[in-house]
């Protein structure tokens, strides 16, 4: 394992702020699906969410100077995540674009198959956009990037019960929408990024290279 994989947070920006390249090239790979997954808290929509979080690494790299405490760098990465989140939604609102996303079929799916897989991600994506942009977050960064409690309360600035609260109310909203449970029973193991798990944790499942960029 490369060193600089297991360094700190903090000597691993000190380093960037030097002019040391790949040390942000490891703080990107470090925290690229957890600023996916909060900029998809915002948008609601994938290509959205992507495009928030690349311009946001963009922004903290031409920002770095202005991260005052390194050992927090996480939480000061999302919030420029977040911001420029917003600021792509409002964007879209001015084009008066519509935010249901337009899903290619993947390879090999026939037309039913790719409607029926458009269908639940367009389901899915409303019933997070339902849900307080706190427990989207935080349902997100919890199920789909594995985050601890702790790890999300400290990124967020709240405490653990709430984080936990969130959670807990995030996902028995997205327990209860039966319409989005059944498109996924029926949509299979080969479906989209994200289902809905229907067990007692009831957890967001991925199924896909959800938010991954090549």
């Amino acid at each position: 394992m490369d060193e600089t994989e297991i360094e700190s947070d903090e000597s691993l920006v000190r380093k960037a702020q030097a002019g040391d390249s790949q040390a942000f090239g490891v703080l990107v790979g470090r925290y690229m699906r957890a600023a996916y997954a909060v900029s998809l808290s915002v948008t609601g929509h994938h290509e959205n969410a992507e495009d928030a979080a690349q311009e946001a690494f963009v922004v903290a790299l031409e920002r770095l100077e202005d991260c005052r405490t390194p050992d927090r760098f996480a939480g000061w990465l999302m919030t420029i995540v977040r911001n420029r989140a917003r600021n792509l939604v409002r964007r879209e609102v001015l084009r008066d674009t519509d935010l249901v996303p337009e899903t290619t079929a993947a390879r090999g799916r026939t037309p039913e198959e790719a409607a029926l897989h458009t269908e639940l991600l367009e389901r899915l994506e409303t019933a997070l956009r339902r849900l307080p942009e706190v427990q989207r977050e935080v349902v997100l960064l919890h199920d789909l990037e594995g985050w601890r409690h702790r790890e999300i309360a400290e990124r967020l600035g709240i405490p653990s019960g709430t984080v936990r609260s969130h959670l807990h109310f995030a996902r028995k909203f997205l327990r209860g929408d039966s319409d989005l449970a059944q498109i996924a029973a029926r949509e299979g193991p080969a479906g989209p990024a994200l289902v809905v798990d229907n067990t007692e944790t009831g957890k967001i499942k991925e199924t896909t290279q959800l938010g991954r960029t090549a």
